[in-house]
């Protein structure tokens, strides 16, 4: 019996890893494809059979980042708008997340879940009138506009996620603080800040990934001198044809920035996922 059991937990095992390399590969193998396909010719990008073992070249993104190109500012555009969008999210997110954790008013659920309404919308329905205020206020064609176009929508998920982490948190900590001493603000900054580190962690992840990845918001709303690196990547996409060869790179720069802050911070955030999550 003892044998039998074995057997089949390592059978159960051997199919559980095959679905998980599987998956893998389903997942990987395009990202991996369009990174050596950048380093490539373009006659070896459609050369038959394919070759994974070729000397790698890297003109496709010496072309990118001339003085001839572009790319430099667009990227300059998308690090801007993202960033900022992001940091003005977290700190209001914090803000409004903590006072809905820890406010005691009628219809505190209602306005929560208003909240987030907002972000569920999804963004063909809330384009045009975003443009006809930002064309009245001035604003389409310009950094700041695109910034709060981003932010409208980062906005209501890091409140929802930070008032559930901070809901985690005792509140019994923060009035044993202020019965020492601390004001409301103390208490937030050195009591239930620190512990919901993870959460803000993991808020800014995903609130950067969405504004870095946007292709919708920043098509409308950019103009010459402020569109972003999805932008220029359906730039690549014209009548004579499509450029595979920057298409590829400019994918793999897209890409890049995001992998590397997710490895970066992946301990914290899972945490912070796991830290929020709804019991």
């Amino acid at each position: 019996m003892a044998a039998k059991r074995h057997l089949k937990k390592t059978a159960g095992s051997v199919v559980l890893y095959s679905l998980v390399g599987i998956a893998l590969i389903w997942a990987l193998l395009p990202i991996v494809w369009m990174i050596l396909s950048s380093l490539k010719t373009e006659a070896g990008m459609f050369s038959m059979p394919p070759k994974f073992v070729f000397t790698p070249t890297f003109d496709t993104y010496a072309q990118m980042f001339s003085d001839r190109g572009n790319f430099s500012g667009f990227l300059a555009n998308s690090m801007i708008a993202s960033v900022l969008s992001t940091l003005i999210s977290l700190v209001l997110g914090t803000l409004g997340g903590f006072a809905l954790a820890r406010g005691n008013f009628k219809k505190e659920k209602q306005i929560s879940f208003w909240i987030i309404s907002t972000r569920m919308a999804p963004i063909a329905a809330v384009i045009l009138p975003l443009y006809l205020m930002f064309a009245k206020l001035g604003l389409i064609g310009t950094m700041a506009g695109l910034i709060f176009a981003y932010t409208t929508f980062n906005l209501p998920f890091a409140l929802w996620m930070m008032m559930t982490f901070f809901k985690e948190i005792p509140i019994a900590l923060e009035e044993a603080a202020m019965i020492d001493g601390c004001s409301k603000f103390q208490a937030f900054w050195r009591i239930a800040l620190p512990p919901a580190a993870p959460g803000l962690v993991a808020t800014g992840i995903l609130c950067l990934m969405f504004s870095w990845n946007d292709f919708a918001f920043a098509s409308v709303f950019s103009g010459n001198g402020t569109q972003t690196v999805p932008v220029a990547a359906s730039l690549l996409i014209t009548q004579q044809g499509i450029a595979w060869g920057q298409a590829m790179a400019t994918g793999t720069v897209i890409i890049t920035p995001m992998l590397i802050a997710g490895l970066a911070v992946r301990k914290y955030l899972v945490r912070g996922l796991s830290m929020g999550a709804v019991k």
